[in-house]
C-alpha cells in the first residue's frame, strides 16, 4: 500500500531522528519512480528532512529555505498527503509553526509528522521496533555523528558521479 522506501523514511523521521538517512532513502526511491521531477511530492519529503537536519546543526537558514520549498510542494500535491496517510488539516500548521520557529531563531525540537492512518502508524512503530529504535523519542543532541553525519560519510561516489557528469557537459560542448 505504501511504498517501503516512504515507510523506511518515517521510522528514521520517528525513531533515530537521522534525517540523513530520510534524505538517502527518498532521494534514491525518488530519482527512480519520478524521473526526477523537482515538484514531486517525495522532494517535499526531502527537503523537510534537510530543513530538521539544518535546523539541528543550528544552520537556520539553510533549515528555513529548505522548509519554504517543502511546504510550497507540499501545498502543490495536497491530495498526496491524504494518499500518503497524512492529516494534512494538522500537518500545514505544524509545518508553519516550525517556520515560525526559525523565524525567531528558536532552537531545534523534534516533532511529529501527524500520521492519519493508523495500518500506516503500526507499520512504522513496528518497523521502528525491530530496527532498535523508540518511535517519538526526541533528537540525541549529543550525537555528533547524527549531527553532522554529512561531514562524517564516505562520498567518494558522490564525487566521482559529479566529475564523470562534468565530463561528459564539456564533452558535448
Amino acid at each position: 500500500m505504501y511504498p517501503k522506501e516512504y515507510i523506511d523514511y518515517l521510522v528514521h523521521f520517528h525513531g533515530d531522528r537521522d534525517y540523513f538517512e530520510c534524505h538517502e532513502i527518498l532521494e534514491e526511491y525518488w530519482k527512480q519512480s519520478t524521473d526526477g521531477k523537482k515538484d514531486s511530492i517525495w522532494v517535499g519529503f526531502i527537503l523537510l528532512a534537510v530543513s530538521a537536519y539544518h535546523h539541528r546543526r543550528t544552520n537556520d537558514k539553510g533549515a528555513k529555505r529548505t522548509l519554504e520549498k517543502a511546504i510550497h510542494i507540499f501545498s502543490l500535491k495536497d491530495t498526496e498527503l491524504d494518499q500518503l496517510g497524512l492529516d494534512k488539516q494538522q500537518l500545514f500548521p505544524l509545518l508553519k509553526q516550525q517556520l515560525s520557529a526559525l523565524e525567531k531563531g528558536q532552537s531545534y525540537q523534534s516533532f511529529q509528522l501527524p500520521i492519519s492512518d493508523v495500518t500506516l502508524r503500526n507499520l512504522c512503530q513496528a518497523a521502528c521496533e525491530k530496527k532498535g529504535f523508540e518511535w517519538g523519542t526526541n533528537s540525541d543532541l549529543k550525537d555528533v555523528n547524527l549531527i553532522h553525519r554529512h561531514k562524517l560519510r564516505d562520498r567518494s561516489d558522490v564525487i566521482e558521479a559529479r566529475l564523470t557528469s562534468l565530463k561528459n557537459k564539456k564533452g558535448n560542448n
